[in-house]
């Protein structure tokens, strides 16, 4: 953890966007504060730098596979990825896998600069320029961007490490690595009092700044919905139960009151669900309104790019030697049965209930319809592209065992893949714009039903603060998808396992399903097995078995261990239970 001294600002590879234009930016590289603070532009480069360091996952923290392979949602193919030390006993200080905190500290330091040296300036030498004013208004606002920022690295130190050192600005070196473990429960309530704070100072909408508009767009930088919107995700955080074992029952009341305010500010803004669920991933999600009203903030990863592809296309498709693969072979992060299992059919019922009409000889019809924008299986044409054929997952198939690289799971993963890219050596689309949603509606329908439905009680149960239940809430993403509504007068457990099938699928692959389970503490009932389905040929039919893979999980799992080398720059950090 350390704080830099010269100010280097790196090339802007990564964009986010909130809404619906891409944030123009640009390239800076900048190595002194005079240099920096020179004009507004240099000012604004560096803020801009800061987003770099936000937080996805296509792959790209290890080597293609995504977290979601350590949990039971998917199954990396390709044997040797360091996603297995999650679950094979490999995991340690000294073998931490995540960057994290590395990385989150480094966009912290960035923050604490712009905030300790970078603020209170007038660059009256261009008062003249016709657009001081805009610029002004746009650099005024960067305190209250940095502060949320900081906040948002501290809720990914949070999460992962439980209580970690709270460093301010203008901290010297020998300052920081003196530094010991703040609680928690201090953490979350800095994160929460820092929103709480800039939440009416921030840019409220960049799509609307009227006199204080510039030429280029700029709405892909925190809003106020942004603020909002991390405030009422750490506030759930903070009450679930890894984190809150004594069920403080005004934490639950505080998740669930940030949470309706966050619905609120969306509903003001016409913020709403996209009719088409798969579209929140599409090249157009943030130049479509219709799409963009959904998203409240993403990251758009820069240029035109084909990583999520080429790690998760199916094997035994025609691919060129110069995408990103494992040894000319496409890997997958293969969606498990777990994840297959938790569509419910057309009906509205789990496929394991009477009455549901679900047939082994026809796993995959007629449910819910996320399932195929979700998941592609065996008879289904994927990828999408001109001359794609239609995926053959059985044993011995084109695209299933033993071909090297090949499911697992007998699935591939479709959802954040833009099926018209084209892998193949004459392809004229290989690569695309991509968008990793990090805050929409419809995961924020679920964070407040969760809330609501711990702090009342029951899912039905509504108050004058909370007219709407949490059963309603938790159906609103099944009605867009075209799936019938929680029913009315369902037990707590029964509502509480739907609910969590419902956030399993409609947040699949998003990056919650490995957080959610830990924040839980239900990674005893989750994390130490997964399923696969192992689909033989005979003729025209196929047989779908059923194959249980045993993982490891501990108790000291749910906060990873601080690095050995942080432990050694500092010897008054502690290091969480288990891991010593």
């Amino acid at each position: 953890m350390k704080q830099r001294n010269i100010f280097l600002v790196g090339l802007s590879v990564l964009l986010p966007v909130a809404c619906s234009k891409q944030m123009e930016y640009k390239e800076y590289i900048v190595y002194d504060r005079d240099y920096i603070t020179s004009t507004f532009a240099n000012v604004g480069g560096f803020m801009t730098d800061i987003y770099n360091t936000m937080e996805y996952d296509y792959g790209n923290y290890l080597s293609g596979a995504m977290l979601a392979s350590a949990s039971d949602e998917s199954e990396y193919s390709v044997i040797g990825n360091p996603i297995e030390t999650f679950y094979n006993g490999g995991w340690s200080p000294s073998k931490p896998i995540s960057g994290t905190w590395t990385n989150m500290y480094k966009g912290i330091s960035t923050c604490n600069i712009v905030l300790s040296e970078m603020m209170g300036l007038n660059f009256e030498e261009l008062e003249l320029n016709k657009d001081y004013m805009q610029q002004k208004y746009r650099y005024d606002n960067y305190r209250h961007e940095a502060r949320f920022m900081r906040a948002f690295f501290y809720f990914c130190l949070v999460r992962q490490y439980g209580g970690v050192p709270l460093v301010k600005e203008g901290m010297t070196h020998e300052e920081i690595n003196q530094m010991t473990r703040n609680s928690s429960d201090e953490v979350f309530g800095f994160i929460i009092s820092e929103c709480d704070d800039i939440q009416n100072k921030i840019i409220r909408d960049y799509t609307d700044l009227g006199d204080y508009a510039l030429g280029t767009a700029e709405d892909g930088r925190a809003d106020q919905l942004a603020v909002l919107a991390l405030k009422a995700r750490a506030a759930l955080y903070w009450a679930s139960p890894l984190f809150n074992p004594g069920n403080d029952r005004e934490r639950w009341y505080n998740a669930a009151l940030y949470n309706k305010e966050l619905f609120d500010a969306c509903a003001a803004r016409g913020k709403a669900l996209t009719d088409n669920y798969k579209d929140l991933w599409s090249t157009l999600n943030y130049t479509t309104a219709a799409i963009a009203k959904e998203i409240i903030f993403a990251r758009r990863i820069s240029g035109v790019n084909n990583y999520a592809e080429s790690y998760n296309y199916p094997a035994g498709i025609e691919k060129a030697a110069s995408t990103t693969d494992v040894d000319g072979i496409v890997g997958a992060n293969c969606p498990t049965q777990n994840l297959v299992d938790a569509y419910d059919m057309l009906n509205g019922k789990s496929i394991f209930e009477p009455g549901s009409g679900y047939d082994e000889s026809d796993p995959y019809a007629n449910r819910d319809p996320r399932l195929a924008q979700t998941v592609a299986y065996n008879g289904m044409r994927w990828p999408e592209y001109s001359g794609a054929r239609n995926l053959q997952t059985y044993v011995g198939g084109a695209n299933g065992i033993p071909l090297a690289g090949a499911t697992t799971t007998g699935y591939y993963l479709k959802k954040l893949l833009h099926g018209e890219i084209d892998l193949g050596a004459n392809s004229k689309l290989k690569q695309n714009y991509h968008t990793y949603v990090l805050f929409r509606l419809g995961g924020i329908c679920l964070d407040y039903a969760e809330a609501v439905f711990q702090y009342l009680g029951n899912a039905d149960a509504t108050s004058s603060e909370f007219p709407v239940s949490a059963r309603e809430l938790a159906g609103m993403t099944r009605v867009r998808a075209g799936m019938p509504p929680f029913e009315p007068g369902m037990s707590d457990a029964a509502f509480w396992t739907k609910y969590k099938r419902e956030r399993m699928v409609e947040l699949s692959f998003e990056g919650h399903r490995f957080w959610d389970v830990r924040r839980w503490k239900e990674a005893e009932k989750y994390f130490t097995n997964i399923v696969r389905m192992q689909i033989t040929r005979e003729g025209d039919n196929c047989t779908y078995t059923r194959m249980d893979v045993l993982r490891q999980w501990d108790e000291k799992m749910y906060l990873f261990p601080i690095p050995q080398t942080e432990l050694m720059k500092n010897g008054k950090l502690e290091q969480n239970p288990g891991w010593r």
